[in-house]
């Protein structure tokens, strides 16, 4: 598959701190790659400098064969980014939050209303489509996060940890849907806490201290080991210098 995402010798630093330390790494059209790591290893830096909110400080990044710094208008209309917290506004309806960002990327007329019933009845929010965002569970809220993200048909998705504190059949209701999407050829790049969502990955990479430490298929990352999680907690120790039965937890 050709590379939709090429990060060449990207650094970025905030005064003294080096908080994303020349990383290389690319991602093919159509493909889910994940970020695993420890917490404060980089991973939402990387992700906001991919979604170009800021630049890196050397290095460069390309998005379908476009500078992420100096074509920044044209990458960003293929982008839709995710951030842990997601800005809805809650004492706004369901259909109200998803009309909003219709009205910020001039959606109007029937494609309007054909986007908005296909991402509520794709998340599973047509039900509540009158429900303050604000009496919506965890897991609604990320779904319909997605679906404000989703309205501007973008090409590649862009998710910092979107399933962090919601619950088992909620994570599994939003990664059918990011299966669904890539099925229609949307390039994913997600960060998450749960392993057992970096198996669901085509590819990984394991950040540790600001660079990337290990990449590969979760099949290849898991190696020997019994699981996900032991093999990477092993090769972060290994970096560390430390003993594999110390007390380390991702």
């Amino acid at each position: 598959m050709p590379s939709f995402i090429e990060i060449r010798e990207v650094t970025k630093r905030f005064g003294d701190i080096v908080a994303v330390d020349n990383l290389s790494f690319t991602v093919a059209a159509g493909e889910i790659f994940g970020l695993v790591g420890s917490d404060g290893a980089g991973k939402s830096t990387l992700l906001r400098m991919i979604a170009t909110m800021f630049p890196p400080a050397s290095g460069e990044i390309i998005i379908n064969g476009l500078n992420a710094v100096t074509r920044r208008p044209e990458v960003k209309l293929l982008i839709g980014y995710m951030p842990q917290r997601f800005g809805l506004y809650q004492d706004l309806t369901v259909d109200e939050n998803i009309e909003f960002f219709m009205d910020i990327f001039g959606i109007f007329g029937a494609e309007r209303k054909k986007r908005k019933q296909r991402f509520l009845e794709f998340s599973n929010l047509l039900p509540f489509h009158d429900r303050l965002a604000g009496a919506l569970s965890g897991g609604m809220k990320q779904k319909l996060g997605l679906a404000c993200v989703l309205v501007h048909h973008p090409r590649i998705l862009i998710l910092d940890e979107p399933t962090n504190g919601v619950d088992p059949v909620s994570r599994r209701e939003f990664w059918d849907i990011l299966l669904q999407m890539k099925k229609d050829g949307m390039t994913i790049l997600i960060s998450t806490a749960y392993l057992d969502e970096g198996e669901r990955c085509e590819r990984l990479a394991l950040m540790h201290a600001s660079r990337i430490i290990a990449s590969g298929p979760p099949e290849t990352m898991r190696g020997d080991y019994p699981n996900l999680e032991e093999a990477i907690i092993h090769r972060i120790q290994d970096v560390d210098g430390r003993p594999a039965n110390d007390n380390f937890k991702l």
